[in-house]
């Protein structure tokens, strides 16, 4: 103490006294509200992260040629052992480093090798794939043009027929020609537009699978 009686404090907080302030232990909680106050106290202070380094370990360069050293028939009391020992050890610490890269750089390699087979082996299956739905989507589209030139094909022979049953005779008989002729080409009509539903509602997405009826053909009595 720096004196006696209840006003005297420590020689180490006594401005008078050249000894060092008594630092305690630092805490986690206090380390860190320590660091915390430096930082704000400077906050246009430009803040440098320290970078992880390379994690790549160092290869040693090459052991240099030792003359004064007699190799490994030196004894272990003799004063050169030691330095056959620590030459041995670096050179067997850089021949491991050196086969631990060609390790790496071998999987590395097969795994390119690999990844690579398996891009051409995917973009083959997605080409075939994609022939395949191309040929269906055209056959499909035959097929209904086949349908739609059949179905104008024939409305042209019931209108046709239609047109030729309208001239025969003359009164009531012109009459029931051309209502025959109209019957005809409504039946066709309605004909192509049932296959065309027909089409449209089919599951399997084949077109042409629902049977297409036949003409109807109206006796007149």
């Amino acid at each position: 103490m720096s004196g006696e009686g209840p006003e005297s404090i420590p020689t180490s907080a006594d401005p008078r006294s050249k000894r060092p302030t008594k630092k305690r232990a630092l805490t986690p909680v206090s380390e860190q509200a320590a660091n915390l106050d430096a930082l704000f106290a400077k906050p246009d202070q430009e803040i440098r992260f320290p970078t992880g380094g390379d994690k790549k370990p160092r290869l040693a360069a090459p052991p240099e040629i030792v003359t004064n050293v007699q190799g490994s028939s030196a004894g272990a009391g003799s004063g050169e052992f030691h330095v056959y020992k620590a030459s041995r050890r670096r050179e067997n610490e850089r021949l491991r480093v050196m086969d631990e890269e060609l390790k790496k750089e071998q999987e590395k390699q097969e795994f390119e090798r690999k990844r690579a087979e398996n891009e051409s082996k995917d973009d083959e299956k997605t080409r075939k794939n994609r022939e395949k739905r191309e040929k269906k989507k055209a056959a499909k589209l035959r097929a209904i043009q086949a349908d739609k030139s059949k179905s104008n094909t024939e409305v042209a022979k019931a209108a046709k027929s239609g047109g030729a049953g309208s001239g025969d005779g003359d009164g009531d008989g012109k009459k029931d020609g051309s209502d025959s002729g109209l019957q005809h080409i409504s039946a066709v009509m309605a004909a192509a537009a049932e296959t065309a539903r027909a089409e449209a509602s089919n599951g399997n997405g084949t077109p042409g699978s629902a049977q297409t009826p036949g003409i109807v053909i109206h006796d007149d009595d």
